[in-house]
């Protein structure tokens, strides 16, 4: 029986299936596990089942030693691991990508209506019991009919969002490193060009990409400033892609409109510049949060370490 850390709680239903082949250790305080107690857990573990909130770096592997043989991340982003570190090790790492694709678009696109049309504005406004009288021009949005949507990074969560905002009468235009499908760009009339094109003809831009050296900062100062004044920033990536001090200052400015945020650049904190801005929709990393979908995420996971554990092949590996 081999010995399995899971890093933080996740539905039971994936802690009884690790259970019931193996020895399982899973973290249950009501914090997040701390760097000490997870460098000492996870000593001599044959798997560790881990969240995005913990780091699994060198460090950590060493302190697992070499019978670690997976490192299941509950997560379809893998920033929190260093893959190259998993490899120099012969440590298999996963991911649960497809699982969470829809949800995920769910909430950019919500993002997308809160902040065109201020729906954050309007239930501070109602929350803070503040006289409010209705008239033409009170709390006025912005139509998405008609408008173009910019997508960063055109994977299936990307893809997913453009659908949608399709059937809200959008135009699609998208900037990824390689051609989608041609009968899926055909279906959603998307229009592949690069970054500088698709934040200067886009009214509003969702972000999808994943996160790395090459997406830190992907929009900054620069990039805002090339943005219409008139357009909107939804990010539901990972929020290092955006500097968000140059966010805040482009908010404030008249830069660009709006924005809408369910990631944040050093999560769970955020720019101080943000928080008290009323053009901007600020929630709590909730693209996956459903109970679906978290315990699909879960599952899979849970499915990956047991296959390695077995000898064979996991169903979503990394790279």
């Amino acid at each position: 029986m081999s010995r399995v850390v899971v890093t933080g709680c996740i539905p039971e239903a994936a802690i009884e299936k690790l259970r019931a082949e193996h020895e399982v250790d899973a973290w249950q305080g009501p914090e997040s596990i701390s760097r000490e107690e997870l460098l000492r857990r996870v000593a001599g573990a044959d798997a560790i089942v881990s969240l995005l909130t913990e780091r699994i770096d060198a460090e950590l592997l060493d302190a697992a030693g070499p019978q670690l043989k997976v490192v299941a991340n509950v997560a379809v982003g893998y920033d929190n691991i260093d893959v190259p570190a998993c490899r120099e090790r012969g440590i298999i790492a996963t991911n649960t990508p497809g699982v969470l694709t829809d949800a995920t678009a769910d909430i950019a696109l919500s993002l997308i209506l809160m902040a065109t049309r201020r729906l954050g504005e309007g239930e501070r406004l109602i929350r803070s019991g503040q006289a409010w009288k209705w008239g033409m021009f009170f709390l006025l949005g912005s139509s998405l009919q008609g408008k173009t949507l910019g997508i960063v990074g055109m994977g299936g969560i990307g893809q997913a969002t453009a659908r949608r905002a399709k059937a809200f009468g959008m135009e699609i235009v998208y900037q990824s490193r390689s051609e989608i499908d041609p009968a899926i760009a055909t279906g959603l009339d998307a229009r592949r060009v690069d970054l500088d094109e698709l934040l200067a003809v886009s009214d509003v831009v969702s972000l999808h990409c994943p996160y790395g050296p090459a997406t830190h900062h992907l929009i900054s100062a620069g990039q805002l400033a090339a943005m219409k004044s008139s357009a909107f920033l939804v990010n539901t990536a990972r929020g290092p892609i955006v500097d968000e001090a140059a966010l805040a200052s482009a908010l404030r400015e008249g830069g660009i409109a709006g924005a809408g945020l369910d990631v944040f650049e050093h999560e769970p904190q955020v720019h101080p510049g943000l928080l008290d801005l009323d053009n901007v929709v600020l929630v709590p990393h909730l693209g996956s949060a459903t109970v679906e979908t978290r315990t699909a995420m879960a599952m899979l996971a849970a499915d990956n370490a047991l296959a390695v554990l077995s000898g064979d092949h996991p169903s979503t590996p990394i790279g």
